[in-house]
């Protein structure tokens, strides 16, 4: 499945086609890459790859490109950003930060990195541009379906969301190394601001999952959302 960005800025345009499901060849010679992508430069306190088998970060690799065309632009440059999935189409003019903190999260996400191979199975139902709240009620509601599998198939789920809170305790040190690996090639802000949106994202999972989730709450329980319950059945309310 390919999603593809398309930013307009001025006289400029850049595309991006992202393949979600490409595979990583370490063995490949990537003698040519930047320094910065190497997996021995500000490696992850956590990151579980070989230095042997891995020479550069698959993540950063992905990125590279991505990072070198707009480190020289401000973060608050305006860009038209079109977002075409196989099944719909996304349009918005925003800040160049807002635009690039969806494409270098959908990268990163789909990464051969084994750590943000977590996130995963949200980048499969790309939504470019979501909020905090967005996030955090996909993020929710993707791992209580893999609960409920895990459950269906004689397995314990976790019902706590203790598992989400860990995965993203790991993406927290994940993120603070990647900081530094991207400041090292940044010219402008625009990169570095785009990350730090990406992980605030996941840091209000790790520290304030419960805060956010009461955020959400009303939208999902309250009175006002036109279902009630008699009888056991659903009627909806006009």
């Amino acid at each position: 499945m390919n999603i593809e960005y398309t930013f307009v800025m001025d006289d400029v345009e850049l595309h991006y086609e992202v393949d979600v499901d490409r595979q990583y060849d370490a063995s490949v010679d990537r003698s040519d890459a930047s320094d910065w992508t190497k997996l021995e430069h500000s490696q992850c306190s956590n990151c579980p790859l070989s230095k042997l088998q891995y020479k550069h970060c698959p993540a950063a690799i992905d990125l590279q490109h991505v990072v070198e065309d707009f480190q020289q632009l401000p973060a608050i440059k305006n860009a038209k950003v079109r977002v075409v999935t196989p099944q719909r189409e996304y349009y918005k003019e925003a800040p160049l930060e807002e635009g690039l903190r969806s494409l270098m999260g959908l990268i990163m996400a789909t990464s051969d990195c084994p750590i943000l191979g977590k996130l995963k199975p949200n980048a499969q139902n790309h939504l470019p541009f979501a909020s905090q709240e967005e996030f955090i009620t996909r993020s929710a509601s993707q791992f209580l379906l893999r609960q409920y599998f895990l459950y269906r198939e004689g397995h314990r789920p976790d019902w706590d969301f203790q598992g989400l809170i860990r995965i993203n305790q790991q993406l927290q040190l994940l993120n603070q190394a990647f900081w530094q690996r991207i400041h090292s090639a940044c010219e402008s802000d625009s990169n570095l601001k785009a990350l730090l949106s990406f992980f605030n994202l996941s840091s209000s999972v790790s520290f304030s999952l419960e805060t956010q989730l009461q955020k959400v709450r009303p939208k999902i329980m309250g009175e006002d959302d036109g279902w009630a319950m008699k009888d056991d059945r659903h009627i909806r309310l006009f």
